[in-house]
C-alpha cells in the first residue's frame, strides 16, 4: 500500500515527506552544519546559537581560511567546528540539515552535494540565481527524497502570518491588488562586509541586484495568497540611481503581476530613504497593511473606521527558521505551500526570472507552467 501511494504521489508531480525528515526524535536538536559564511545572514544564527535548543552545530565549511578565522575568533567558536571540503564533511559528520550561506549561485551546488547523502537544506532567499538551477534542485529533492527549504526574514513576521489569514479566511473579501514594499537605503550605505558586498551585487552570483534581493519577499507572499498560482504576467522596470555605487546592478525596480481578477505590484529597492519591509493588501471587503513585524492596520466592512493591532504571536515551530526546520525534521511540520516550500519557491523563481528578461527587454513576460 505504501509504495502504491508513494506512486501515485510521483505521477501527480509531488512527494511524500521523506523518511529521512522524520527520524530525528522530537526530544533531541536538529543536527546542522553551515556551508559558507558569506552571506551575512549567517550572523544572526551564531548570534543565537547559545540560546537556541532546536539545533545543534556540528560543522562550519568555509574554504576562505581567513574568513573562517575572523569568525572563529569573533564567535569564541571551537577550531574543530572548521572545515573547508563540503562532500568531506557531509560524509563525515553526517548531519540531519545544511543552512546554506554561500553565494545565490553556489546554491545548487551545495543542495545537490547534500541531497545525495540524504540531507536535508535551508537556503537564504532566493532559492536560486536561474530557473535551470531552481528546476535542477527540485528534482534532486524529489530523486534522493529530502525537504529544501528556503528561510526569508519576513516568513516569521506575526503581521504578515496575520494579513494571509485574513485573506486565507475571507476576511477582505476577493484580494484586488496587493502592494509590497522591500529593502533599505542600499547594501553599500549601511555597511554590508566586504565577504558579502561584492558578490550581492554581481549580476551573476546574485542572480540581479535588489529586483532579486528584495524582489523575492513579495513575491513569496503573493505566492502563498495566491494559493500557489503563478501569476499570468510579469511586467518589470529597473534601473540603476547610483550606478557610482552599483555600476553592474539595478538598485531600484518596480514589477507588475498580473493575476486572474488581482494585481499585484512589488517595490524592491535599494534606494530607500529608510529600511522597510510592508505590505498592503486590498479586498472588495476590507483592507489589511502590516506595519512592521507585528502590527496590521485593518478596515473591514461595514465598520469605516481603520484598526491598529499586535498580531497573535506565532507558534515556536512558526516565529523564526530553526525552530520551522526542527519541526520539519522531526515529521510535525508538512512543508507545503507554505512561504518556506519549495513548490512555493519554484514559483517565486519564475516570477523573479520573467521580471529580469521584462526589465532587459521591456515587455511583459507570460508565464508557462513549469515543466514537471
Amino acid at each position: 500500500m505504501l509504495r502504491l501511494v508513494s506512486l501515485l504521489l510521483l505521477i501527480l508531480g509531488l512527494t511524500p515527506l521523506p523518511a529521512s525528515a522524520q527520524h530525528v526524535p522530537a526530544d533531541q536538536p536538529i543536527r546542522v552544519v553551515i556551508v559558507g559564511l558569506v552571506h551575512g545572514h549567517v550572523k544572526g544564527f551564531l548570534h543565537a546559537l547559545p540560546q537556541n535548543h532546536d539545533a545543534k552545530l556540528v560543522a562550519i565549511v568555509e574554504p576562505d581560511t581567513a574568513l573562517a578565522a575572523q569568525y572563529r575568533t569573533e564567535y569564541k567558536l571551537d577550531p574543530a567546528l572548521f572545515h573547508t571540503d563540503l562532500e568531506e564533511t557531509l560524509r563525515t559528520v553526517k548531519p540531519d540539515a545544511v543552512l546554506v550561506y554561500t553565494t545565490i549561485q553556489d546554491h545548487r551546488r551545495v543542495i545537490v552535494a547534500a541531497a545525495q547523502l540524504g540531507i536535508a537544506s535551508m537556503v537564504e532567499k532566493p532559492l536560486t540565481t536561474t530557473m535551470a538551477d531552481a528546476l535542477a534542485v527540485r528534482d534532486a529533492s524529489r530523486r534522493y527524497h529530502v525537504p529544501v527549504l528556503v528561510n526569508y526574514e519576513t516568513t516569521w513576521y506575526s503581521s504578515n502570518a496575520e494579513a494571509l489569514r485574513l485573506v486565507a479566511d475571507g476576511k477582505l473579501g476577493t484580494v484586488r491588488k496587493v502592494v509590497v514594499h522591500d529593502g533599505h537605503e542600499g547594501p553599500k550605505e549601511i555597511g554590508v562586509g566586504p565577504e558579502w558586498l561584492p558578490w550581492l551585487t554581481d549580476p551573476v552570483k546574485n542572480g540581479a541586484g535588489a529586483l532579486f534581493d528584495f524582489g523575492c519577499y513579495g513575491a513569496d507572499l503573493l505566492t502563498v495568497m495566491m494559493h500557489g498560482k503563478a501569476p499570468l504576467s510579469v511586467t518589470a522596470v529597473s534601473q540603476t540611481d547610483k550606478p557610482q555605487v552599483y555600476p553592474h546592478v539595478e538598485d531600484d525596480s518596480t514589477v507588475i503581476l498580473r493575476y486572474n481578477g488581482a494585481q499585484a505590484v512589488l517595490m524592491p529597492s535599494w534606494d530607500w530613504s529608510f529600511a522597510r519591509k510592508d505590505m498592503e493588501v486590498y479586498g472588495t471587503e476590507g483592507t489589511a497593511v502590516t506595519v512592521g513585524p507585528s502590527d496590521i492596520r485593518t478596515r473591514l466592512r461595514p465598520a469605516k473606521q481603520e484598526s491598529l493591532a499586535q498580531a497573535a504571536p506565532l507558534s515556536s515551530q512558526q516565529s523564526n527558521s530553526l525552530g520551522y526546520l526542527a519541526a520539519v525534521l522531526h515529521g510535525q511540520v508538512q512543508p507545503m505551500g507554505d512561504l518556506s516550500s519549495l513548490d512555493t519557491n519554484l514559483v517565486v523563481m519564475q516570477i523573479l526570472d520573467a521580471a529580469r528578461t521584462s526589465a532587459a527587454t521591456g515587455r511583459t513576460v507570460t508565464l508557462q507552467p513549469l515543466p514537471q
